[in-house]
């Protein structure tokens, strides 16, 4: 990003490269307030878009410029959630948020851009995102800057417009939705043997192996957005998903199922001809798999859509 040539702004500022710095974190709590990395882009877009057009005498009278780009980019985010629940009424089948892999298979821009990954923890895993969807778009920024960016109750409620005690309660009430929403941990060593035998149950059509490794009140959610086939509601229960898995697969035609890492937690990607046409999340509780998300909105597969064979 340059900055504008206009009087003021014909040398480099001191403060440049701090300020471009910054780019990092805005992307990483946009994406986490929004469940969208394209929606998360627009938002650290417009962030700058704001700064570069203050003058350099009006950008010097800001004490912290990264608290003020982050103050900026929340309230963006804020407005953007607000307008995102009209968007999903209208969406075609479940809505999901997008799913990233490991920084190391970031292929859809090139050339790459660091600043534009985001930061794989607990806080960006499929069934954390999925809880924060049900979340009042105030509920999720105080959340999300109070508890995982460990931003002061007092800075929460500069940025949102309410008083330090209502942000408390706002990520309180968010915390009690995580807590009760929230799987007992499962080692990742184990979920990864557990995602490895259900793809290769998956492979060999076996739905008994399948259901074996399914809760009973599993559920699968898949999110098309209209533009691939998809089943538009959920599918629960075991059974009714492993046969729906199983003729799933048998209607696509050379379909390869990889091992990925999906949002920081083990999961699979389909395949066909090299090109990703689904990316699959897990929540696995115990030894058993509770939930699963497959997105197959190609819109939301971006750093998937080429990737090298495993």
């Amino acid at each position: 990003m340059t900055t504008p040539s206009e009087p003021g702004h014909d040398r480099p500022h001191p403060g440049l490269s701090a300020i471009m710095n910054e780019r990092h974190q805005l992307i990483n709590l946009a994406y986490r307030l929004l469940g969208s990395l394209a929606d998360a882009e627009d938002v650290v877009q417009e962030t700058y878009t704001r700064w570069y057009a203050m003058s350099r005498q009006q950008q010097d009278a800001i004490e912290n410029p990264g608290a003020w780009l982050t103050k900026v980019a929340s309230r963006i985010c804020l407005n953007v959630l607000s307008s995102a629940r009209v968007r999903r009424e209208t969406y075609v089948g479940e809505w999901i948020p997008e799913p990233l892999p490991e920084p190391t298979e970031w292929i859809s821009r090139q050339p790459a851009d660091p600043a534009d990954r985001v930061t794989l923890d607990e806080s960006v895993n499929m069934a954390f995102l999925v809880v924060l969807e049900s979340m009042t778009p105030a509920e999720r920024v105080a959340f999300i800057l109070h508890d995982v960016f460990r931003y002061s109750f007092a800075e929460v409620a500069d940025i949102v417009g309410r008083t330090p005690a209502a942000c408390r309660q706002l990520a309180s009430s968010a915390r009690r939705r995580v807590s009760a929403a929230q799987a007992p941990a499962t080692p990742a060593a184990r979920q990864a043997r557990i995602v490895r035998d259900f793809k290769q149950a998956w492979e060999a059509k076996d739905i008994d192996a399948l259901m074996g490794l399914l809760d009973p009140g599993a559920s699968v959610i898949a999110d098309s957005g209209g533009l691939a086939s998809a089943v538009l509601r959920p599918i629960e229960g075991a059974e009714q998903i492993a046969r729906s898995l199983v003729n799933f697969a048998g209607r696509l035609r050379e379909l390869t199922i990889l091992e990925r890492t999906v949002n920081g937690r083990p999961g699979l990607v389909a395949q066909q001809d090299g090109v990703t046409v689904t990316v699959y999340a897990f929540e696995v509780a115990g030894d058993r798999i509770k939930h699963i998300w497959g997105v197959r909105n190609p819109e939301k597969l971006g750093p998937w859509v080429v990737g090298p064979g495993r």
